[in-house]
C-alpha cells in the first residue's frame, strides 16, 4: 500500500524585490493574501497539513526574523522547524541545508517555493512521482499569459482577439516531490534547476505532474498578483 510523504521543506528566504513596498519590513512569505489577513505561507502551511504533513522545515533568508517571529506566535496545524542559511548557497544548496533537517531523511519529502499560493492534491501527485519511479517530480502549470492574443489567419487578417490565453507551454509551477536519494544529489551551494534537474532528466528520472484541470495555482510576484489573487478568492467565495 503506498505511504504519502508527510514531511516537507518550504523556501522562504526570497528578497521579494518586485513586491516593494510590502517587502520592505517582511519576507515575501509573509505577505498577506488582501482579504484573508493571513500571510502567504500561513496559507501553504495549512494547505500541507490538510495533505497530511505533519512536519515542515521552512528555510529563511531576508529577514528572516520577521518570519520566525509569526511562526512562534501562531497556531500551526503541524510541527515547524527553521532554518537559516548563514550565506547564500543558491537554490540548490538551500534545499539540500533545509532538507538536512527533515525528520526522516529516508524517507521521501515535498518541496514548495515559498511564493506560491494553490491548491490540488498532494497525494496525486506522490502516487503520480511513485508510479514512473522518479527520484524527482515538479508539478507543471499552464499560466495565463498578461497580455491579450490577436488570432489571424494565414492571410493576416485578424480574427479574434482573446483576453489573457493559456500559455502554450507548460511551466515549473514550484511544488515537488523528491525521492529520499534526492538530497543527496543537490549541489552544496548552486542551482539545482541547472545541474541535478537537466542530469536527472537526461536519465529519465525526472517526471513532470500537470497540475488538474481547474486546479487553483498562483505565484505572487507582484502587486498585480495579490489584487488578482484576492479577485480570485472574492469571486470564489460567492
Amino acid at each position: 500500500m503506498m505511504t504519502f510523504p508527510t514531511q516537507a521543506v518550504v523556501l522562504a528566504g526570497g528578497q521579494g524585490s518586485r513586491l516593494r513596498p510590502y517587502t520592505d519590513d517582511r519576507p515575501k512569505p509573509m505577505v498577506e493574501i488582501p482579504g484573508t489577513g493571513t500571510p502567504i505561507i500561513g496559507h501553504q502551511l495549512a494547505w500541507l497539513a490538510a495533505e497530511g504533513v505533519t512536519d515542515a522545515v521552512v528555510s529563511c533568508g531576508h529577514l528572516a526574523e520577521v518570519l520566525q517571529e509569526w511562526l512562534d506566535s501562531s497556531e500551526l496545524p503541524l510541527r515547524v522547524t527553521t532554518v537559516v542559511e548563514k550565506e547564500p548557497l543558491g537554490r540548490g544548496g538551500g534545499l539540500k541545508y533545509a532538507a538536512a533537517r527533515l525528520p526522516e531523511p529516508e524517507r521521501p519529502w515535498y518541496a514548495t517555493n515559498g511564493d506560491i499560493w494553490t491548491r490540488f492534491s498532494l497525494r496525486e501527485m506522490a502516487a503520480f512521482h511513485a508510479e514512473r519511479d522518479a527520484t524527482a517530480t515538479l508539478a507543471l502549470a499552464r499560466p495565463r499569459i498578461p497580455w491579450g492574443a490577436v488570432e489571424t489567419d494565414e492571410f493576416g487578417h485578424v480574427l479574434d482577439f482573446i483576453e489573457s490565453p493559456p500559455s502554450p507551454y507548460l511551466i515549473n509551477a514550484g511544488v515537488y516531490v523528491f525521492s529520499s536519494e534526492f538530497a543527496g544529489l543537490l549541489p552544496d551551494r548552486g542551482d539545482h534547476e541547472r545541474t541535478t534537474f537537466p542530469r536527472l532528466a537526461r536519465e529519465r528520472r525526472l517526471a513532470g505532474f500537470p497540475l488538474p484541470q481547474g486546479a487553483y495555482w498562483r505565484a505572487i510576484d507582484t502587486a498585480k498578483d495579490l489584487t488578482e489573487a484576492a479577485k480570485e478568492l472574492a469571486t470564489a467565495a460567492r
